[in-house]
């Protein structure tokens, strides 16, 4: 666990080095974090949880930080208002980093020793590592958004590889449903929202066998779908309509051709990548002009079940979607998180844990959508088939996508 525990530790701070100080302040919107805050809040966890309960004799970094870090867990007292964290210009980057080295020695201390792993220690701290990729999805999530307001256009990496691969025809996989499980079975790390494992009935159904390109849904948009509120859920409407969506988020058009912003900059769009950063309701009203609809999360899971975990995720370092490459069901992990029919809530016999870890999970389980299959810039080691993500139906910064379902 040390060897893991010091990569991933590694791996924020490796993230964050092509940023100067002043992009690691900068919050572009209320529900985007700056980076160095999520290099503060990875490490206020570790200290919150883990040291500061089980480490006999450990000397917290800075007792104000306990305020500006939380996130939102309530049981720990008032935190910084989070449209507000682009306002803490102090501490500074580099004060962020010596509270990371202090918090990050005193862990090692810790774990060093072998019997570690097998105390109520361990559990904290395997929670602590998924939680720490989380955010470094998240930082990736939220600096594409804060260098996309910047009227220069910065790239984060301009040495990012370009996707020029073309996809394969869209082909259809059939499912004869049934009484099936699904969540997670107890082996290895899970959020606990992925639990208890449980039987759902499914009607027969049939998976896209990759996802929807960005060419796919520009077909929509030049046949009005942006204009036609048949294909459209009624608040998804209003919300296209007063916030004037026309195309997905980071799309624009120069000299008459479609460009996409990404973290390697503004590029010229290619059409057989999956199409990116659309809302819930974008989705929904996509698959409804196709004639199809979304994947329920049951339905994703009983497909995704044998799969290899092998897609385009950060380990590739393209940090965008790629085309669909080879036959089968293709794409299920990396590339886009597909939004899901799918509201999130608890599943049967779903208790939250005691205490202030209780509230990881449990307390957002209302409005919010699932989505599943993890996306180009979620850590390597991370998903599972049994992943639930959830975002509100509104969000599009983070890098949601499409993939279409039909009954059999």
């Amino acid at each position: 666990m040390l060897n893991r525990f010091l990569a991933i530790r590694a791996f924020s701070e490796a993230l964050a080095a092509p940023l100067s100080a002043e992009d690691q302040t900068v919050q572009s919107m209320p529900d985007v974090s700056p980076t160095k805050w999520h290099l503060a809040h990875t490490t206020w966890f570790f200290e919150t949880f883990a040291l500061r309960p089980f480490v006999a004799g450990y000397r917290v970094f800075d007792p104000a930080y306990h305020y500006l870090f939380n996130s939102y867990y309530e049981a720990e007292g008032p935190r910084h208002p989070r449209p507000q964290r682009g306002l803490l210009s102090r501490p500074g980057v580099a004060e962020i980093l010596a509270y990371r080295r202090h918090v990050t020695e005193a862990m090692a201390r810790a774990l060093d020793r072998p019997e570690s792993i097998n105390t109520p220690l361990g559990p904290i701290v395997e929670l602590g590592l998924h939680h720490e990729q989380q955010h470094q999805e998240l930082l990736l999530m939220d600096i594409k958004h804060v260098l996309s307001v910047n009227p220069l256009r910065p790239a984060y990496r301009a040495d990012l590889p370009r996707g020029l691969g073309k996809a394969p025809a869209l082909d259809w996989h059939g499912f004869a449903g049934g009484l099936v499980e699904i969540g997670h079975q107890g082996d290895g790390f899970a959020f606990d929202n992925e639990g208890p494992r449980h039987r759902v009935w499914l009607e027969p159904f049939r998976l896209a066998s990759r996802l929807s390109t960005c060419g796919e849904y520009a077909a929509f948009i030049e046949d009005g779908g942006y204009r036609r509120p048949e294909f459209w859920l009624s608040a998804g409407w209003a919300t296209a309509q007063e916030r004037d969506w026309r195309a997905p988020l980071y799309w624009e058009k120069r000299d008459g051709a479609g460009h996409v912003f990404t973290l390697g900059g503004l590029r010229a769009m290619n059409a057989d990548e999956p199409v990116c950063h659309v809302s819930f309701y974008e989705a929904a009203a996509f698959a409804k002009w196709a004639g199809k609809r979304l994947p329920r999360e049951a339905e994703w899971e009983h497909a995704a079940g044998s799969a290899a975990i092998d897609g385009n995720t950060a380990g590739r370092g393209a940090l965008h979607p790629l085309a669909a490459d080879g036959a089968g069901l293709t794409q299920l992990f990396g590339d886009v998180w597909e939004w899901t029919a799918s509201p999130y809530v608890a599943y049967p016999g779903f208790r939250e844990p005691p205490g202030a870890i209780g509230e990881y999970n449990g307390k957002f389980m209302s409005n919010q959508m699932v989505l599943r299959g993890g996306c180009a810039v979620t850590p390597p080691g991370h998903l599972r088939p049994t992943y639930r993500n959830f975002f509100p139906s509104d969000a599009r910064w983070m890098f949601g996508g499409v993939r279409l379902a039909e009954d059999a």
